[in-house]
């Protein structure tokens, strides 16, 4: 669970900074803490509940997909990823 939190957090940390918004910004939109957004954007936070992970989602336009575990990612994904 950590390594998706991780990966979550490197997404958000991606599209914050391509919005050139700062973390303590984006805290100030979201009412929470420049702190908080850091540990989410580094995986490392203790406790986080969905509700501001998606929170944090849809200020920025992102959305979470759900797939099998160890399922390969789709040539769709692969094209996204390439594109930013």
């Amino acid at each position: 669970m950590q390594k998706m939190l991780f990966e979550i957090g490197r997404h958000i940390r991606k599209e914050r900074k391509k919005r050139r918004m700062t973390q303590k910004q984006l805290g100030e939109l979201l009412g929470m803490s420049r702190t908080t957004i850091s540990q989410i954007e580094n995986g490392v936070v203790q406790d986080v509940g969905i509700r501001k992970i998606l929170r944090i989602l849809e200020v920025l336009d992102l959305e979470i997909k759900v797939r099998p575990a160890g399922a390969p990612p789709t040539l769709d994904e692969l094209q996204k990823e390439n594109e930013t």
